[in-house]
């Protein structure tokens, strides 16, 4: 009798220890740390999104994300909570708190600010980032490579060398060109860094004119048309969202403006050597689905970058202008 009395202390004892172990390393943990693994199988997923602000690039990428995840699981598997920053700090990390507290499978953070916010909040959560520029530069990947942290995501970025050959193209007699950007988006200092260094190298003098919010562009703009021949302005949410604004002062006063993408380009630029937004965003779901589905890690996925850029111009604007565009350029489609 002692002796099967010990056997079955012996037996509930190992069971225990072997239960305590798939706790440290087998799928429950995986599980109880937010981790998806490939063999689970999930009723519905649930979708953090982040958007720093609303205007139409960004829109587009959310859309592509969407779409990208709905062909992929299916419209009744995924539940987006869609959640719109109003280009305030502030409001990217409320929303990103929201988002951990909720328990969310996945964050998707639309913009630079998003993402710092909602990499700021989780390292536990898989976040994908899309519609920013250089995730080293935002601090919130070890590198573009390997990320090494629970960040990866798609970028942004066009060569800004050949966007300031296109300025060059099409202004050939400018001697001097401003910069223009919010000196609060890291990824906006970088380009105009990129910016600078490719015009300095065809010796044209250089200045860069930078503002704090939505409130400084008008005086900023107005000092630039009275000193530019030629205005750059990168891929920058706060200048993006107001190039209304920068167009009623640049056109009249007879400046060209080369933009970094098309959607500020149709709204108030000259011309745009540009990504496809929804493209990026596209992409940027797939690799969510890799993540949730097949249980990569975002650690180990590399920044992806886009592969196409296309050359536009704002047909009213050139007009305004008086310029006669090259024939192999694409007049922007604006949407009625």
């Amino acid at each position: 009798m002692k002796k099967r009395i010990i056997s079955f202390i012996l037996a509930v004892s190992v069971a225990a220890m072997t239960a305590g172990c798939g706790l440290v390393g087998g799928p429950d943990a995986a599980k109880d740390r937010g981790v998806q693994t490939a063999s689970e199988e999930k009723d519905v997923y649930k979708i953090g999104i982040c958007q720093q602000m609303e205007h139409q690039a960004l829109d587009s990428a959310t859309k592509g994300f969407q779409d990208a995840l709905i062909e992929k699981l299916g419209e009744e598997k995924v539940e987006f909570d869609y959640q719109n920053a109003q280009g305030e700090q502030t409001n990217c990390a409320s929303i990103a708190t929201k988002f951990v507290n909720s328990n969310v499978d996945l964050i998707m953070a639309n913009a630079t600010t998003s993402l710092q916010a909602c990499a700021a909040a989780t390292a536990e959560i898989p976040i994908v980032g899309t519609s920013v520029t250089d995730y080293v530069t935002a601090g919130v990947v070890e590198s573009n490579e390997a990320p090494g942290r629970n960040v990866t995501g798609t970028s942004d970025l066009a060569p800004v060398d050949k966007q300031i050959e296109l300025l060059l193209e099409l202004v050939p007699d400018a001697k001097k060109a401003g910069i223009l950007y919010c000196s609060s988006e890291a990824n906006s200092v970088y380009q105009a860094e990129k910016a600078e260094e490719a015009l300095k190298a065809e010796n044209i003098e250089v200045e860069r004119y930078t503002v704090a919010d939505s409130n400084d562009i008008q005086q900023v703009v107005t000092k630039m048309s009275g000193s530019c021949d030629v205005i750059y302005i990168p891929t920058d949410n706060t200048i993006a969202n107001n190039m209304e604004g920068v167009k009623n002062i640049t056109v009249p006063a007879g400046i060209p403006v080369i933009c970094g993408e098309e959607n500020m380009c149709a709204v108030g630029g000259l011309a745009t050597l540009s990504i496809s937004y929804y493209n990026i965003g596209y992409n940027a779901g797939l690799m969510a689905y890799e993540i949730l589905v097949n249980g990569k890690n975002p650690a180990d996925m590399p920044i992806e970058y886009a592969d196409e850029v296309t050359v536009k111009y704002n047909a009213d604007v050139a007009a305004a202008l008086g310029m006669k565009m090259p024939e192999d350029m694409i007049a922007i489609e604006r949407e009625e």
